[in-house]
């Protein structure tokens, strides 16, 4: 198929972007472009006006700042994935890049892209919740923060509004007593997940504080399993309270409670990475 008639204009910088998309209110930003492509050509998308923000340089960058590691929303996955920084002080993104689609799919995607575009079944939405990491989003007013807690609101929907555009996402950088942990079940390599984990702790001795567990693939946003946080630090048993924290529905990819199974699988695993320090 394809795409219904659309008007395409380049930004030449964030504000450029702001001012362009204020001039259609259907507009849509392309970046990477694997997930709108794709709504374009089966019509499941038809915005009036493209905004190309590609040449946008300054959402490109990685930095370490303050114990904060920031992400440019334009930074490719493939970018990420060799980037010595993110394997050194954001690890758990490092952990989880590799199982993001294919190699082809992860040159042109991009991190800002997973993260807008939500999809519950998606890795990095999931690792910048179990991170306890923010947003950052600009607008012709200036620009805020949003915490990942609050950014995912539903079914490919965040707290992005009209205007918005996400620039930058930040994570706390790591240091010697974080763990991470990622596992994912996906019926080939590169597919999405039926259903995976992201989990973060602090070790304090041998046990482990401020545990985030990021579950997805189990409902229509990433979903924190507070009540298995508890158990792991409390030293009770968190896989059965699962039952207490999931309750995924059946789908094409599995019954919702094969994904409630696979998912106490997959905390065993995730539970056994952050027993471990970091090399």
């Amino acid at each position: 198929m394809k795409p219904a008639p659309f008007g395409f204009a380049k930004a030449r910088s964030v504000d450029d972007a702001i001012a362009l998309m204020a001039q259609q209110p259907d507009a849509r930003l392309l970046a990477g472009g694997q997930s709108l492509i794709a709504t374009l050509n089966m019509r499941l998308s038809a915005p009036k006006l493209l905004v190309d923000i590609n040449a946008l340089d300054e959402l490109k960058r990685i930095s370490l700042k303050d114990g904060v590691v920031e992400i440019g929303a334009l930074v490719r996955h493939a970018q990420a994935e060799r980037s010595a920084e993110i394997a050194r002080h954001a690890p758990l993104i490092a952990l989880a890049l590799p199982h993001i689609a294919h190699p082809a799919i992860r040159n042109r995607g991009t991190i800002g892209g997973s993260i807008a575009f939500a999809d519950p079944a998606a890795e990095l939405p999931a690792c910048l919740l179990a991170l306890g990491g923010e947003v950052e989003i600009a607008n012709a007013t200036g620009r805020r923060r949003v915490a990942a807690d609050a950014f995912f609101t539903g079914l490919f929907e965040t707290a992005l509004g009209f205007g918005d555009i996400l620039t930058a996402i930040r994570v706390p950088a790591a240091t010697g007593e974080k763990r991470y942990g990622f596992a994912e079940l996906a019926r080939r390599h590169g597919d999405y997940a039926m259903v995976g984990l992201a989990a973060a702790a602090r070790a304090d001795g041998k046990v482990l504080k401020d545990v985030r567990l990021a579950f997805f693939g189990v409902d229509a946003t990433p979903v924190r399993a507070q009540a298995a946080e508890a158990e792991i630090e409390g030293g009770g048993d968190a896989v059965a309270a699962l039952a207490d924290d999931l309750d995924p529905h059946d789908d094409v990819q599995a019954s919702g409670a094969a994904k409630k199974h696979l998912a106490g699988v997959l905390l065993r695993r995730a539970m056994t990475q952050l027993a471990e320090p970091r090399p």
